[in-house]
């Protein structure tokens, strides 16, 4: 073993993105110490905005940064708000301020992800980021290697790859199968709330289905900004970056014919982002020797059930209390988070990609009977497995029993 901080293992994490910076934070809180390299030459985060659903507000309560991610975040009062396309219907709601709380134990929030990142950035020690560091190569096995763009290498004892859906880490260890063309791609926005139709600003998560098209909104950034992510058909479109744009003139042509309050959202819109949704199946494992996989890097999902980050969060509680409670054998510490993990991930990853098409349906009596399912469902409670997960108890670990 490579000896790092008081005999530590060393340990290294691609990726300061919010799987990776969690995952530091994490190890920090079990007494690890940990270098988080990030190819930016300053911290920040692609993207507008996210929603923390229980399952996740419970891991950031546990690192400690729930309340200040409050001051930024909105607290839904209701979630789950299906409207019909073309005149806005409620077809159904979920009153998640009474019920999140009963049932998990924690509210639902939506947060712009730079403030997500800047509350878990805070409980990282500063000598435990690397800026400028561009992983560009992996050398496997007992004692890895990292290779960056400068010329630099490190070598550690356990490399956690937390470096997204392109991951280097991830082309290292397996080899690399290509992505299927889902056919969707999805634009997002952020939309000042002086200008966004007052329906818009309310602490409410609302999406609007219709054929071959759905639209998502909710307020963040302590409702000054109102989030828009609107998924169509991609056509030839196949870029998958979170820095490709569309225009404005793209995206309401997108919903041309949609209620008129939808369309006026969508006007009051800054240059959207545009990327495709590429597929990817499950991976069966995500280790090999000292070297594991997080987050987007392990296991990239369709947004449609918003676990994304919630899942990355997860990943980095269990990494870390698996490494803290096996640091005679960290192979066999990855083995063990991998084996918790996977299961659940590829649940989501499936249930994620066939949320589109219920999503998608064109007019007509396979539309006209999920509209009556959602009258009847209870989405909160349906995917209760999803928020009420908790990695002390899938662990089984001393803290689960205290709970």
């Amino acid at each position: 073993m490579t000896q790092g901080t008081a005999g530590l293992p060393r340990i290294a994490i691609v990726g300061g993105g919010i799987g990776g910076l969690a995952t530091a934070a994490f190890l920090h809180r079990e007494g690890l110490p940990s270098t988080v390299y990030e190819q930016a030459p300053r911290l920040g985060e692609v993207g507008a905005g996210l929603v923390v659903a229980p399952n996740a507000a419970r891991q950031l309560r546990k690192l400690g940064v729930l309340e200040a991610l409050r001051e930024r975040a909105v607290q839904l009062d209701t979630g789950w708000e299906f409207r019909r396309w073309e005149d806005g219907t409620v077809l159904s709601s979920e009153n998640l301020a009474d019920a999140c709380e009963r049932l998990y134990g924690e509210q639902t929030y939506t947060a712009h992800r730079a403030d997500l990142l800047r509350v878990i950035e805070a409980q990282v020690p500063v000598q435990g980021i690397a800026l400028g560091h561009k992983c560009v190569g992996l050398d496997t096995g007992a004692r890895p290697r990292l290779h960056f763009a400068d010329g630099r290498t490190v070598e550690a004892d356990v490399v956690i790859g937390a470096d997204g859906v392109h991951s280097v880490v991830r082309g290292a260890l397996f080899e690399a199968s290509p992505a299927t063309y889902s056919g969707i791609c999805a634009f997002r926005a952020l939309v000042p709330a002086a200008g966004a139709p007052e329906f818009a600003r309310r602490p409410t998560q609302t999406l609007w289905i219709g054929p071959g098209h759905h639209l998502v909104h909710y307020p963040v950034s302590a409702g000054e900004l109102v989030n828009l992510v609107a998924f169509a058909p991609a056509g030839d479109y196949t870029v998958e970056s979170w820095t490709a744009t569309a225009t404005v003139e793209e995206l309401l042509a997108e919903f041309d014919g949609w209620d008129r309050r939808l369309v006026d959202l969508i006007r009051a819109a800054g240059t959207p982002g545009r990327w495709a949704l590429l597929d990817r199946a499950p991976l069966p494992r995500w280790s090999e020797g000292g070297t594991t996989l997080l987050g987007d890097a392990a296991h990239p999902m369709f947004p449609f059930f918003a676990q994304g980050a919630a899942q990355a969060l997860e990943d980095a509680a269990v990494l870390a209390r698996c490494l803290a409670t096996g640091l005679d054998d960290p192979a066999g510490a990855l083995r063990r988070y991998e084996e918790s993990r996977i299961p659940r991930t590829t649940r989501i990853q499936t249930v994620s990609h066939g949320r589109s098409h219920i999503n998608h349906l064109p007019d007509g009596p396979e539309q006209q009977d999920r509209d009556a399912a959602f009258a009847q469902d209870d989405p909160l409670v349906a995917n209760g497995w999803i928020y009420d997960y908790d990695p002390d108890v899938a662990l089984g670990t001393r803290a689960a029993a205290q709970r």
